[in-house]
Parts: C-alpha cells; structure tokens; sequence
C-alpha cells in the first residue's frame, strides 16, 4: 500500500497532483508566478477546487504569462468576472493584473525565480514532519517572504498563502517522512539545473 500525506485525496486528481507536482522544486519563473496566482485564488477556498478550475483559468488568463496580463485593464477583468469557469472574485483578479506588473519588475531585476530561491540559498529546506500535526500554517520566513513580495506591489500573498506556495514548488520539502514521495522530492533538491542566460 501507498503511503500518502493525509490530505492527499480521496479524489484521483488530488492523488495525482500529490504525487507527481506538489512538493517538485520549481526553477522557472513563469510558472512560479503562476502558482503564487492560484495560491491567492484559494485563500479561503480549497485547494481542490482550484485545481479543478486550473485549466479553465490557465484558458482565461492567457496561460498565466505575465508579460501579457501586465497589460490588461477594466475590460479584461470584466471579462473575466463574466467567466464562470474560474473564481470570480473581483479582488483577486486585480491583484493578478497587479501582481503581473509586479513580476515583470522582479523578473527585469534579476529573475523573480532567482528572488525567491534566494530566501532557501538556492536549495530547498528539507523538513522531517512526521505528522500533519508537525505541519505549520506559515513560518519566520514566510512571512518574511510576504512582507518583501508586498513591498514589491504584490497582492494576495499573506503569510499562509506564501507557506503553501513554499510546499507546492518545492521551496521547502513537507511531504511527512513516511510520504512515498519524500525521499524521491528530496533527491531532486540536488539536481536544480543552471538558469539561463
């Protein structure tokens, strides 16, 4: 039998996302926003529902590329709030527009993937949890982390949502010791490949 964290399931799509995304380093910057997006998508929501709804936001925001969204206004977000396959939530969708500005200045200034892997050295922090119960909503330095993404305009980016982000692109390793996919996450933290140039 598999052993799995204990909010891996019951359902295949958050099996498979546990299995083969949650917890991966993730180097490239695009897609590090994007998952800092669907993050604050989720605060106060479930993860599954996002996940369910992932492909239909990555349709209606021009496949989370920044560079993009960095140029929309009031008409795209009323679009967007006229789209019942995502969250339709005013708020959240502004930010993502700021948030795309945001980005764009980390990305010119040396790489918002550079930015963040910098706060773990470079190399995700291993935790041991051998418990839900060991797992911490947030951390120090998540919530510096949030602090220092707010001083850079961005929006929706709390302490908690920062964590989750932490877990899910591999910043930190919290799949509980006993996970099948500890050990295997773990490994990939020595192998992060150079950034391009």
């Amino acid at each position: 039998m598999c052993i799995r964290c204990g909010w891996a399931g019951p359902e295949e799509i958050y099996i498979d996302y546990h299995d083969t995304e949650w917890g991966v380093p993730e180097w490239d910057s695009r897609a590090l926003w994007e998952k800092l997006i669907l993050d604050g998508f989720q605060a106060g929501l479930s993860w599954i529902t996002i996940l369910k709804k992932r492909e239909n936001f990555r349709a209606a925001f021009a496949g989370f590329d920044p560079d993009v969204i960095a140029a929309w206004g009031a008409p795209e977000v009323e679009r967007l709030l006229a789209d019942p396959g995502i969250i339709r939530h005013r708020g959240k969708i502004e930010a993502t527009i700021t948030n795309a500005q945001a980005w764009r200045r980390i990305e010119d200034a040396g790489g918002f993937d550079v930015f963040l892997w910098d706060y773990v050295g470079g190399s995700p922090i291993q935790n041991r949890f051998a418990s839900m119960a060991d797992v911490p909503a947030h951390t120090p330095l998540s919530n510096r982390i949030s602090k220092d993404l707010k001083r850079h305009g961005f929006k929706f980016c709390g302490p908690t949502i920062v964590y989750a982000f932490m877990q899910a692109c591999g910043l930190v390793n919290d799949h509980l010791t006993a996970c099948h996919r500890h050990a295997p996450v773990a490994a990939m933290a020595r192998s992060r490949p150079d950034r391009a140039t």
